[in-house]
């Protein structure tokens, strides 16, 4: 499908808003949300706890007992990207993990600078920190480049001040999932939602509103065959500037394949891979 890439681009205040995973044991998850990333406990159930920085919910845990380990075939999450706002926040990040954790990874991405680890349940995380944006590179014809190389962590943990929680202006920058089909991918989010594409590289594909370098990346690299299922992705969250937009999105889906269905506060869609998107307005 193609069409007009100006025709219905997203407003640039977009941004990502919660994350949602089913889990199978809460308690162990809520621990290692709150010790290891950093994240307050704002709400708790039996069933349910949202965890985010003051009274910003970040992320929802779904306890469901019933719910398998992730289908090697399925598609979901690759990572949740937590944003923090500062160098020494990240070097703080890193030194929770060195303390309570196993870090799987790091990196400079040319507009970040990058920690991943995996959670008790098998979901990626990633803990990150943009570079000023005026840094960011820029590729023929205006889109943001991004790159991976070796990141030195002995200054990033040299600029930690040990505090033991993520501080005021943590986000959710981005999510990353795992897909059965790019194509799909961007004829969905590219040509429906009206994300722009910023970056391609083998296999993957990073997307956003505003030129941000990404708010929604997507990959082949396991070959996933299947839809989402099992403990991981349950759903995430954009969050609009206007209700406008939202009304747009709604008028963009209907007539598509993919099931709209209304929220409290803003609409679901069950998009590619049956992977729920949950849209709502700024407030």
């Amino acid at each position: 499908m193609q069409s007009d890439p100006d025709s219905h681009v997203l407003p640039s205040e977009t941004r990502i808003g919660r994350t949602a995973l089913r889990v199978s044991d809460l308690d162990e998850m809520v621990e290692f949300y709150r010790e290891v990333v950093g994240l307050s406990v704002l709400t708790r159930s039996e069933t349910t706890a949202i965890l985010g920085v003051e009274k910003t919910p970040l992320l929802v845990l779904e306890r469901d007992e019933a719910a398998l380990a992730r289908d090697r075939s399925g598609a979901g999450l690759y990572h949740t990207a937590f944003r923090v706002p500062s160098r020494s926040a990240l070097g703080d990040a890193l030194g929770r993990i060195r303390d309570r954790w196993q870090l799987s990874g790091a990196a400079d991405h040319d507009v970040s600078e990058a920690l991943y680890l995996t959670d008790p349940e098998g979901s990626g995380v990633e803990i990150y920190r943009d570079f000023p944006r005026e840094e960011w590179p820029i590729a023929d014809g205006g889109r943001v480049r991004i790159g991976t190389y070796p990141l030195d962590l002995e200054p990033v943990e040299a600029a930690g001040t040990g505090e033991l929680g993520v501080p005021a202006g943590t986000d959710i920058g981005h999510v990353h999932l795992e897909v059965t089909s790019l194509e799909t991918f961007s004829d969905f989010y590219v040509d429906t939602l009206g994300f722009d594409v910023q970056t391609t590289v083998p296999d993957a594909s990073f997307v956003s509103a505003g030129g941000y370098h990404h708010h929604i990346g997507a990959n082949t690299w396991h070959h996933r065959t299947g839809t989402v299922e099992g403990r991981g992705l349950s759903w995430f969250e954009v969050v609009l500037p206007e209700a406008q937009t939202l009304e747009t999105i709604r008028d963009q889906v209907a007539g598509s394949q993919f099931t709209v269905t209304k929220t409290d506060d803003g609409i679901s869609i069950i998009g590619p891979d049956e992977i729920e998107i949950r849209f709502s307005v700024e407030t």
